[in-house]
């Protein structure tokens, strides 16, 4: 969550170091696809900072930041439920992404595009807590109730985690096992 203006500018700034743009300017003059995301992160970290606010004002800025993330949620594809994922969030390509309120993502993660993190069924009440440094390939997707992965673990494209995941390892396959520890 969010508190101070300075955890703010952290969140922004990790953010926009893990898209590693080399020109945001031009990129936002030619439609570029880092500009849209870098622009959707930024409108989701505000509606984090304005969420912990109080006051007549601050549920009025509130209340603006997160219709303009619903929109920019329907214009681009890309769900990501507030202060659900730690900074330095990582999307290198835009398209379908879900992260709804019960998953809690750690720092410096890579999602690609078509990841889901989901319920086994609708009315379960679940928690999917996720770890730092974690990689998310295409198509990936997190089904189940409370699953947990650890940190520095890469999720490959296409596997389908229901199960727990230990630290430094890569899942791959449908259920998605470990295929390999990594050093």
């Amino acid at each position: 969550m969010i508190k101070s203006k300075e955890e703010l500018n952290n969140y922004i700034t990790a953010d926009r170091k893990a898209l590693d743009m080399k020109h945001p300017f031009l990129a936002s003059l030619t439609f570029g696809e880092h500009a849209r995301i870098r622009n959707y992160l930024t409108t989701l970290r505000y509606t984090e900072y304005y969420s912990q606010k109080s006051g007549l004002i601050g549920k009025i800025l509130y209340g603006i930041q997160n219709l303009n993330l619903r929109r920019k949620s329907l214009k681009y594809g890309i769900y990501i439920a507030p202060n659900s994922i730690g900074k330095g969030l990582n999307l290198p390509h835009p398209g379908f992404i879900r992260v709804d309120s019960f998953v809690k993502i750690g720092a410096n993660c890579t999602i690609l595009p078509m990841v889901l993190f989901g319920k086994a069924h609708p009315t379960d009440n679940t928690q999917i807590i996720i770890g730092d440094n974690c990689y998310f390939g295409v198509g990936s997707s997190v089904i189940g109730k409370n699953i947990k992965i650890g940190n520095n673990v890469t999720v490959a494209a296409g596997a389908v985690v229901t199960k727990d995941i230990p630290d430094n390892v890569v899942v791959a396959g449908i259920p998605a096992k470990i295929i390999k520890y990594k050093e």
